[in-house]
């Protein structure tokens, strides 16, 4: 008996054994040059002496999320871009697309993942590949989704740490205000400075830089969620819109489908926004054009013509029950969409930049994969 116990044992520990060097092996990234993919650089307006907003349609791929230095290099491509086009100055506000950090979910991790045919084979492999630290954040999920409030969980101070790192060097190097897209991290906070998740809720976060590389004290939080994001995410409250002073004018932000609802815009024109900055991310496998499906996931605000559900398209029904007829409300006189294009694993990422203006819309080339899009702010 005592044995077979011992082999047993002595089987046990070689198979833990086997278990952390496949684990181990294979998660040092091969450094390679960023593809920014960058078919378009386009201007609309006139340098006035009042600031510009600059637009950076990223188009990622899984190994650019495989490392800090790989994010870093990625997103520094297109801020050179723009740089190289005499856009950065003091008064400049560079915007990211919504999402732009959540995928540093998979830094460090098997190079097999950033392989994979489908994000639900990326996210078992990062499981199994985890599994003592997976277990041990199952514990503490919040969300109905708890495989992937887990994963988010497990990995959130190297994604806060990367993310803020990265966007501080990048408005420091630059001179420049960052609205840095988003992240999800559980129910962070901002203190001394940093970045820090929390033990709540998985949130949809935003935060802004200053051109010194500084964390502006408050972080945007996404308040009405999409069908995707409800089975493990919290959303923020709608009271907690706030705006921000910037060398351009004061700011604000709404994170993607917070710009569908009327709430949001009736708490920043309490503080009378000159812009409004929204990040968006948009996957769709037939794209811009298809079929508006309508609101999925809160009810339909009453302003909202029901009638137009199936029969628009996506992007029609953007540019008409968004920014435009309903920024003007705040005070703001100049709204931006950003998005990202692209494909992550099976995700198909879809959109281009629009620009909200008081004389029209402008719309970016759509057909971009990359691009950096400079509009300069009227006097």
């Amino acid at each position: 008996m005592k044995k077979a116990i011992t082999i047993l044992v002595v089987a046990l520990v070689a198979i833990m054994g086997i278990y952390l060097l496949w684990s181990a092996l294979g998660r040092t990234a091969v450094a390679a040059e960023p593809e920014l993919y960058l078919d378009d650089t386009s201007s609309y307006g006139t340098d006035s002496g009042s600031g510009n907003l600059v637009a950076v349609q990223t188009n990622m791929e899984t190994s650019d999320y495989a490392s800090a230095e790989a994010y870093q290099a990625k997103l520094d491509g297109y801020m050179a871009a723009a740089d190289a086009q005499g856009w950065l100055q003091d008064d400049t506000i560079v915007v990211f697309p919504e999402l732009i950090g959540t995928w540093l979910v998979i830094a460090n991790e098997k190079e097999e993942l950033y392989e994979a045919q489908t994000l639900n084979e990326a996210m078992q492999l990062m499981v199994l590949s985890n599994l003592p630290s997976f277990v041990e954040t199952y514990t503490t999920a919040q969300g109905q989704d708890k495989i992937v409030d887990s994963l988010f969980r497990m990995k959130a101070g190297s994604m806060a740490d990367i993310y803020q790192e990265t966007f501080a060097d990048l408005a420091e190097e630059y001179g420049v205000t960052i609205v840095a897209g988003s992240i999800y991290l559980p129910d962070p906070q901002i203190e001394n400075g940093e970045m820090v998740p929390g033990s709540g809720d998985i949130q949809n976060v935003s935060a802004v830089f200053r051109p010194d590389g500084t964390l502006y004290p408050n972080l945007i939080r996404k308040v009405f969620l999409t069908h995707d994001e409800i089975p493990f995410a919290g959303s923020g409250e709608v009271e907690q819109q706030l705006t921000f002073d910037t060398p351009a004018g004061k700011v604000g932000v709404l994170i993607c489908a917070d710009s569908w609802y009327l709430e949001p815009y009736e708490t920043l024109a309490v503080q009378k926004p000159e812009i409004i900055i929204v990040p968006n991310n948009y996957v769709n496998d037939i794209g811009w054009d298809a079929p508006w499906g309508g609101y999925d996931s809160h009810p339909t605000p009453g302003d909202v013509d029901q009638s137009d559900v199936g029969q628009i398209s996506e992007g029609e029904a953007r540019l008409k029950y968004t920014l435009n007829g309903r920024m003007q409300k705040t005070g703001a006189k100049t709204g931006m969409h950003v998005f990202s294009k692209g494909d992550l694993w099976d995700m198909h990422m879809d959109g281009h930049t629009i620009i909200f203006t008081e004389d029209g819309i402008i719309e970016a080339v759509p057909d971009a994969r990359g691009a950096v899009v400079n509009y300069w702010l009227p006097e």
